[in-house]
């Protein structure tokens, strides 16, 4: 009796690569563990390919399982957004732009592009989902979102990457902090303080870019704190628990107790870039891009 993959297969075979374990993957997929491993074993067969090394310790993948797994992602998101656009289109509407973004682009480029989409193309929906910016290159890669905005200097072959905003720093510093903007005179003035950042794996670039704004007034800073919000950095700030260098865009939309001093002088700056897959085949990015790059693209 020959066997053919199924879709089944492939949501079995996700469900396992990520869990890497297969009680954990069949509580998850609602059933039982010998049939999980009967699915397995069958696709195997199919593919005449090993896609887990299993022990009494462990399951791991092999590398023809990582490889797969990949493309299943690919594969698996592709079919999502295909259908999410078949029913919107059956509606009327043009389709979908799924757009990733750091919290920074909320307060700048993002509204404008909204605005300008609701303007030219109304049929068009959006969604949006604030990520890191590995997670934004990976969703985009695998066709889990249409354009990320990310602060990144290169990304991978396949995907095309270009500067849409360029903001200055500021040092974030409670409300009744004894430095003011009239009395700033640079950053070695900050160099006992605490500082609160935004976590390196969040966006490195910006972690980086942060200590060498430091290491050019002559020293390293003291990282008390790492978030992936703003919300939650300025509320420490706010608590006196250190200060912190953030794009001075983010002043726009918070109300806190805390105060910004912007770093005009400095060479650095807060580089926002779109990302967007080269062979992307949503109809209505080529929309999209056009608004916010116009002849760039």
């Amino acid at each position: 009796m020959s066997y053919q993959i199924e879709l089944r297969h492939f949501n079995y075979f996700l469900a396992v690569a990520e869990e890497l374990h297969f009680r954990k993957a069949a509580e998850r997929l609602f059933i039982s563990q010998p049939g999980l491993s009967r699915q397995i074993k069958q696709m195997e067969e199919i593919l005449e390919t090993q896609l887990f090394i299993r022990n009494k310790k462990k399951v791991s993948l092999t590398a023809a399982g990582v490889y797969l797994k990949d493309e299943i992602e690919f594969i698996l998101n592709h079919l999502e957004l295909t259908k999410r656009h078949i029913k919107l289109v059956s509606q009327g509407k043009f389709g979908e732009l799924n757009i990733g973004f750091l919290g920074s682009a909320m307060q700048t480029v993002i509204p404008d592009l909204l605005l300008k989409l609701k303007d030219a193309f109304p049929e068009i929906n959006t969604s949006l989902e604030e990520l890191s910016n590995n997670a934004q290159l990976n969703a985009v890669l695998k066709d889990g979102l249409d354009i990320g905005f990310v602060r990144m200097v290169r990304v991978p072959k396949g995907l095309c990457i270009k500067p849409v905003f360029n903001d200055t720093f500021s040092v974030v510093v409670p409300a009744n902090y004894k430095i003011t903007e009239t009395k700033f005179n640079g950053m070695e003035q900050f160099k006992g303080e605490n500082f609160i950042l935004f976590s390196q794996d969040y966006s490195p670039l910006y972690y980086d870019t942060v200590m060498s704004i430091c290491e050019d007034a002559g020293f390293t800073p003291k990282v008390s704190h790492k978030s992936v919000h703003a919300q939650t950095i300025f509320t420490l700030v706010e608590n006196n628990l250190g200060v912190a260098i953030v794009p001075t865009s983010l002043q726009q939309g918070f109300n806190m107790n805390v105060k910004f001093i912007e770093l005009k002088k400095i060479p650095q700056r807060a580089v926002l870039s779109v990302i967007w897959k080269e062979d992307n085949r949503n109809p209505v990015l080529k929309h999209c891009m056009q608004l916010l790059l116009g002849d760039e693209k």
